[in-house]
């Protein structure tokens, strides 16, 4: 069934192309397109991108000469870069986009309100949702599963480098199995990584599917969208 409104989360790692680290504009260009493809089809898109390709928190914090709390601040920060980036690549490509901020930036976003964004969603602009949850000790995953929630997304597309959920990283184990389809409690359960357990809980609390696919794969996100779900994998 086609959707309406979607939240798709990409990490910052996404970002980065090959070089592993900091922004690839050629990344940028393709992503818009994607998701200007998803506009055009008459779909309402919401956008949480990671800090990986600038910080982690977790890895910022580790020796403990950062605190986790600042180390979580700063990653949200990268965040921020990353939506500025995204705006400027949608808007290069011709949509209309707005940007908020769970952090208080004005320069830079609007102040995350859940009314603001939803009346731009209905207006056919994208949102791109930065900055996290705004708090330290969540991940982005948790963000976008949140922001999902609160603008009455019908899914939401975790965007990465495979087709879908596998048993174990496919990257490394040639035996790993490709799992089209599986619930909350399997995921949680069997510690299978779909996005963090605080996400995965937050999603099955509101019946909230999350589809897992490979944002390489040109059209992708259309295709499932309008239910074609070959390439991809859906927690429900």
């Amino acid at each position: 069934m086609a959707k309406k409104r979607v939240l798709v989360k990409f990490s910052g790692e996404a970002l980065a192309g090959e070089a592993g680290h900091g922004i690839d504009t050629q990344i940028l260009k393709y992503i818009s397109g994607e998701i200007k493809s998803l506009v055009d089809a008459g779909i309402e898109v919401g956008i949480v991108i990671g800090g990986g390709n600038i910080i982690r928190g977790v890895t910022a914090a580790k020796d403990g000469i950062i605190k986790r709390t600042s180390a979580d601040y700063m990653g949200m920060l990268a965040t921020v870069i990353n939506g500025v980036a995204m705006q400027e690549a949608c808007e290069h490509a011709g949509l209309e986009v707005r940007m908020q901020a769970a952090i208080k930036m004005e320069q830079i976003a609007e102040p995350y309100i859940n009314r603001r964004a939803i009346r731009h969603l209905e207006k056919k602009r994208v949102v791109i949702f930065s900055a996290g949850t705004g708090n330290p000790f969540f991940t982005t995953d948790t963000a976008a599963t949140l922001r999902a929630v609160e603008i009455g997304a019908e899914v939401i597309i975790k965007a990465t480098k495979v087709d879908g959920v596998y048993d174990k990283d496919p990257h490394k184990y040639s035996d790993a199995v490709k799992l089209p389809e599986l619930t909350y409690e399997q995921a949680l359960h069997d510690h299978i990584k779909v996005m963090d357990d605080t996400a995965i809980a937050l999603a099955k609390d509101n019946k909230l599917p999350i589809i897992v696919c490979d944002m390489s794969k040109k059209g992708n996100l259309l295709d499932i969208l309008q239910g074609n779900m070959q390439n991809c994998s859906i927690v429900k």
